[in-house]
């Protein structure tokens, strides 16, 4: 068994006692358990230490692995240059993962620009291992060094990250690495009002499930997790916890709640993991595929014609490159109005792809959709186009314009009810109502301007609002 044990951990700076310099107080049991963690850790002295970081460098499409034999960094961002770190890269087991994910045709390498330094969500729990291993080494214990290998998250699904653990996995096994996973992740980060980040209703939701499913080693059930609850509670760790559990795919284990606390704001976990042995009840992969399949399923029978025909349409572009004709059944609406529509495409929570008209520029609105879900899906400047492996994990939204009408002032406006079209002489931004995040009209107007490429300062700006009926 190389997996020997593995760790569910955060990464407040704030803990290192350099930088939290006394505040560190109100996360005693976060301190205390992440020593037990260390404890554990040193006790096994492992070959190789893998920490899997939401701070490493990070691609929409890609997970990067970092490169090289030797890395440094320190905690100077945070106040406390002297706590420095030289860490020796285990460079055999990242190229054996590269050669796997290379076979398969899985996006995972060093070939990508990276960070150069070490990041926090590195460095906090590597503080704390480092300060076990160096009161042992005081106390005439020897022990031997590791090798960190550190590898950063993704926008790809929770299924890849899981895949990714396995490989790491499967390529210490190979090598007869002795391996220990810690996956650094904060919980929420909008547990109070007056917390760094605000409140989100989500955000104890969000802490008080992961920390269920973690506490019981249920890891199917990390893939059960909303985007929507994720992406509200502002969480940073799920990722990380998903790709620990690929890496105990088939392994009984033994999961223990070490702490939780959130005085700050930000919720803080620590978990253990230890594994009992081979177990092929536990491998997990299937259960996203199938959990994808029945939400694909439930998606398309809640679809109403706007939402089906862009649906349809890009499916049908995607995987054969040929335009949909109009379905006959479509309703009298659809062909007979005009307006402007705009399509937008999210997957695995995130937005990917987003296409619009102001107004009507097609003969009716279902070939506005059709147009501009084409366009969502293969035109978006922001995204690669679509690929026929993401369709079943895309969501469509449909927004069908009404007409625009000139405001004299931001007190007509109504971040929730209206749209806004911002514009001087040929620079428009447009931004649709009722966005999450999009709280206030001052935010709504910085954002258009800034799509428009409008300055705060410019004078003779026209202000426009709209209303839309929205088709999930």
């Amino acid at each position: 068994m190389t997996i020997l044990a593995a760790f569910a951990v955060p990464h407040p700076p704030l803990i290192v006692p350099h930088v939290g310099q006394g505040n560190e107080a109100p996360i005693i049991a976060t301190t205390r358990a992440y020593q037990e963690v260390a404890r554990r850790i040193a006790w096994l002295h492992p070959d190789t230490i893998i920490i899997s970081s939401p701070h490493s460098t990070l691609y929409r499409d890609y997970f990067h692995i970092s490169p090289g034999g030797e890395v440094t960094g320190s905690l100077a961002e945070f106040g406390a240059p002297q706590d420095k770190f030289t860490e020796q890269y285990d460079e055999a087991l990242v190229r054996a993962v590269e050669a796997s994910a290379q076979a398969e045709g899985f996006p995972a390498g060093t070939q990508a620009p990276t960070q150069r330094q070490l990041d926090h969500g590195t460095m906090v729990p590597l503080h704390f291992i480092h300060a076990e291993y160096d009161a042992q080494r005081a106390a005439g214990k020897e022990l031997p060094d590791f090798k960190l290998v550190r590898v950063g998250l993704s926008g790809q699904g929770l299924d890849k990250h899981y895949h990714l653990g396995k490989l790491f996995a499967q390529a210490a096994e190979q090598l007869g690495r002795r391996v220990v996973y810690v996956a650094s992740g904060d919980l929420s980060h909008k547990l109070k009002k007056d917390g760094p980040y605000g409140f989100s209703a989500s955000g104890p939701v969000y802490d008080k499930l992961v920390m269920n499913v973690l506490g019981k080693g249920a890891f199917p059930e990390l893939f059960t997790f909303d985007e929507t609850l994720l992406e509200n509670a502002a969480e940073c760790g799920h990722r990380s916890f998903v790709m620990l559990a690929g890496a105990l795919d088939g392994l009984a284990v033994a999961a223990e709640q070490l702490s939780y606390e959130g005085p700050f704001g930000v919720g803080y976990g620590v978990v253990s993991f230890t594994p009992l042995g081979a177990d092929s009840s536990r491998c997990f992969e299937g259960e996203y595929q199938r959990l994808r399949d029945a939400q694909y399923a439930a998606r398309l029978a809640a679809e109403d014609p706007y939402v089906q025909l862009a649906r349809r349409t890009i499916e049908a572009f995607v995987q054969g490159g040929h335009r949909l004709p109009l379905p006959e059944e479509l309703p009298a609406e659809m062909l007979q109005r005009r307006a402007g529509a705009f399509v937008s495409l999210h997957a695995h929570g995130q937005l990917r792809g987003c296409i619009g008209t102001i107004g009507p520029v097609q003969e009716n609105i279902a070939q506005e959709i059709r147009h501009n879900a084409i366009a969502a899906a293969t035109e978006d400047p922001r995204f690669m186009p679509v690929q026929p492996d993401e369709l079943h994990d895309l969501e469509y939204s449909v927004d069908v314009l009404g007409p625009m009408e000139p405001v004299a002032s931001p007190a007509e406006l109504d971040v929730k009810r209206y749209g806004v079209l911002v514009s001087k002489g040929s620079r428009h931004g447009l931004l649709l109502p009722a966005l999450e995040g999009v709280d206030t009209v001052e935010q709504q107007l910085d954002i258009a301007r800034r799509k428009a490429g409008i300055y705060p300062e410019e004078t003779g700006v026209t202000l426009a609002r709209f209303e839309v009926v929205r088709h999930y």
